[in-house]
């Protein structure tokens, strides 16, 4: 994997549900506009413009889906926007993957950081959704 760096954001004291839920829908929010600040300086051609575009859709996806997720009525609405919210975070993921692979003229450090951060989203709600089908 071009990202797998895990990193701990939340010090040594585990946050409560609650709490990481919170710090997790600012952390995706966070991401997105990041994100987008680095693809609207990024130069224009055509490969990128359509990459670009899926960025922009796969990453924003992400924030709001959590968010959604975070006020479903129901464990089943809870699990159905989780689903969706790891298929956006893995095809950003991938878009990613893309663009630092590719010869696209893009500031590639900036690209693995951005990375890292949704390769370490997609673990964590990839292992939520899973530890909330086990249940």
């Amino acid at each position: 994997m071009v990202f797998a760096e895990p990193v701990n954001a939340y010090g040594s004291q585990r946050p409560t549900n609650q709490e990481f839920s919170i710090q997790l829908k600012k952390r995706t929010k966070a991401a997105a506009i990041q994100l987008i600040n680095f693809l609207q300086v990024a130069g224009k051609n055509p490969a990128l413009n359509v990459i670009r575009y899926q960025l922009i859709k796969s990453a924003t996806s992400v924030a709001a889906n959590y968010r959604a997720a975070c006020r479903a009525r129901s464990k089943k609405e809870w699990y159905a926007k989780m689903c969706i919210v790891v298929e956006e975070c893995d095809e950003t993921v991938f878009w990613l993957e893309i663009l630092l692979e590719s010869e696209i003229q893009v500031e590639k450090d900036t690209v693995r950081t951005i990375g890292k951060e949704y390769f370490t989203l997609l673990q964590i709600f990839a292992k939520a959704r899973a530890n909330a089908k086990t249940k």
